[in-house]
């Protein structure tokens, strides 16, 4: 790269000479003369006419009298002027009132003029030559499509192990045998053996996938290469499959190592499911890796490491054993896996005394490890604002408050009216899940907006939950509605505010009769086939294999469930109105409960 530069440099410098040497000849150029010939200056004498001589070998310059102009004559060179003149004729009283001067030639003007005459070809030239480079920089840069983008991360580099990886453990101990073969491979070549050709890690977005590959190539010390799925594919056709080629070409030279796609779903979809049949440029990179996976030899001891949120759109090709014959599923970390997470991203953060992981811990239900690295460091800006000098409970409370529904909008103007319907609104939100057994206990309301919410109520889970009882969805549908039926009793009348809890609710109890078979009146049966984007929670489209009169009836289903929760919901904050009413005046005063003080309130 320095030579490049030195070569740019150095032709940029000769450029700069040559407009140099052109404005030099330009403006500097010597002054023309008129030629006569030695007679003519021998008469000029005769006559009186000629003020000076300069005499320079054999060039005489004549000035002639009462003009500034210069002539110039050739006289033969060892034989003085004087002697010239005085044989064709001068008087030598007529020389003798001649000024003449005799000069000694400089060569620097000669080759000023030289190099005046030359160096415009040298600018030419370098000219040329510059073009020339770019041209072939373009061509090797052409050439160059084919050459695979992966970025190579040497055990020189500094390397992330197991250690910085937690809430993972299954994952780590099924990567562990990737490692030891990795590290002695010998061990397993000697029983036989043949270490998977393909890891798959599969799981939400943040879960920790790229930086457990990493871990592994840092764990066994091999290098490690590194690329996105999108990286092979260009507009060329062909370009993506030569990535691929040069890719694996690279991971042989220097195996063993690991090589791990990212995204890999970007090439790995179904065939033939695109525009232009089974041709198309992504296709055949996809065909490309296929080949190159299969084509191993078992003592090559390069490993294929792939990451992705989207299992449901591979190519079966890609999963089948020989090619990504492992899937280690990367799911959400649960409490204890959390506390893991927090310990390593406050390894080297000055924490108070009152920091209390635990507590942490159980406040982040459905945190990933991305989610806890960005509250982690949302608490340390928010320390450093304040000018403290460690982290404490109240600084990681408000990132995860600033996680979950976003930064504080305090200058948000709202009218006392409106203030009072928002503490109302919350306030009905926590009594509900207060008097409810299966709702989870409410850990914090605040009516100061936060993102796109006017007021949030936060309820802080005991455990982590996979399996979900019917008794404790009727008791959510009540405590989302608490908030609408609340408005209702006090103001006898409805706001928008409601919008998202009405949201929630409808989808939830739609779940519960099509999905779960929560209904008595429909029974334990599934209506409609999801079309589901896997980890994400997301449904792209439902195909309905069920009738008119049985989708009625879902609807129907769907509108007594929310109605009857909607009325328990009534039922409890008609009963505590005194609570409800105190609760909201509280609010209005301190804007935010929680702790003790939101327990006493609620209790009492």
């Amino acid at each position: 790269m320095r030579k490049s530069a030195g070569r740019s440099e150095l032709i940029y410098l000769l450029i700069l000479i040559a407009v140099g040497a052109l404005l030099f000849s330009m403006f500097s150029s010597p002054k023309t003369y008129t030629e006569v010939p030695l007679s003519t200056v021998a008469q000029w004498l005769k006559d009186g006419q000629v003020e000076e001589l300069i005499v320079s070998d054999g060039e005489v310059k004549v000035k002639k009298a009462e003009s500034s102009r210069y002539y110039i004559a050739y006289k033969e060179v060892g034989v003085s002027i004087t002697e010239t003149l005085t044989n064709l004729g001068v008087p030598p009283e007529k020389l003798a009132q001649v000024k003449i001067a005799v000069e000694k030639r400089s060569r620097i003007g000669e080759w000023v003029t030289i190099l005046g005459g030359l160096l415009p070809l040298v600018f030419v030239a370098a000219l040329f030559y510059l073009l020339m480079r770019q041209a072939q920089g373009a061509n090797n840069q052409a050439f160059s499509f084919g050459k695979s983008r992966a970025r190579l991360f040497t055990t020189e580099r500094p390397t992330v192990t197991f250690d910085d990886v937690a809430g993972v453990d299954e994952a780590k101990e099924e990567l562990k045998e990737v490692v030891e073969f990795l590290r002695e491979p010998q061990k397993f070549a000697a029983l036989g053996a043949r270490i998977p050709k393909g890891v798959l890690l599969v799981g939400p977005p943040g879960t920790g996938k790229t930086l457990l590959a990493k871990a592994v190539a840092g764990e066994a010390g091999v290098p490690f290469f590194s690329i996105s799925g999108s990286e092979f594919v260009e507009m060329f056709v062909g370009v993506g499959a030569a990535r691929v080629r040069d890719l694996f070409d690279q991971a042989k030279r220097h195996s063993p190592c690991i090589v791990f796609i990212d995204e890999i779903d970007a090439v790995g979809r179904y065939r033939g499911a695109g525009l232009g049949g089974s041709h198309d440029e992504r296709e055949q990179t996809l065909n490309q890796i296929l080949v190159e996976m299969d084509g191993f030899d078992t003592d090559t001891n390069v490993i294929v490491m792939a990451a992705t949120n989207r299992p449901d759109i591979l190519d079966p090709a890609l999963l089948r054993p020989g090619r990504f014959d492992r899937r280690i599923v990367l799911d959400r970390p649960d409490v204890k896996g959390r506390k893991a997470i927090l310990q390593v991203h406050v390894r080297n953060k000055p924490l108070d005394k009152d920091v209390d992981l635990d507590v942490l811990a159980r406040e982040t239900p459905g945190f990933v490890g991305a989610d806890i690295e960005n509250m982690v460091n949302e608490a340390a800006i928010l320390a450093a604002r304040r000018n403290k000098k460690a982290i404490g409970m109240k600084e990681f409370q408000e990132a995860i408050e600033r996680v979950i529904a976003g930064p504080e909008r305090k200058s948000r103007i709202i009218s006392e009216e409106e203030k009072r319907i928002i503490a109302y609104h919350e306030a009905g939100h926590a009594l509900v899940m207060h008097f409810l057994p299966n709702c989870d206990p409410v850990h914090k309301i605040s009516i100061i907006a936060r993102g796109m919410a006017l007021g949030y109520t936060m309820p802080l889970p005991e455990e982590d939950r996979y399996l979900h009882r019917k008794s404790k969805f009727l008791d959510e549908l009540a405590g989302l509605l608490g908030g609408r039926a609340a408005e209702e009793i006090v103001f006898g009348d409805i706001t928008t505010g409601a919008a998202n809890d009405l949201e929630q609710a409808t989808k939830l109890a739609r779940a519960m009769v099509t999905r779960y078979g929560m209904s008595e009146k429909l029974g334990p049966m599934t209506f409609g086939e999801k079309q589901e984007l896997v980890f994400l929670g997301k449904e792209i489209g439902e195909q309905r294999e069920y009738s008119e009169k049985v989708a009625q009836e879902i609807d129907e289903e769907v509108r007594r469930i929310i109605r009857e929760a909607y009325e328990r919901a009534k039922e409890i904050l008609t009963k505590h109105r005194d609570k409800l009413d105190r609760l909201a005046q509280a609010l209005m005063e301190k804007e935010t409960l929680e702790g003790d003080e939101l327990k006493a309130y609620l209790s009492d």
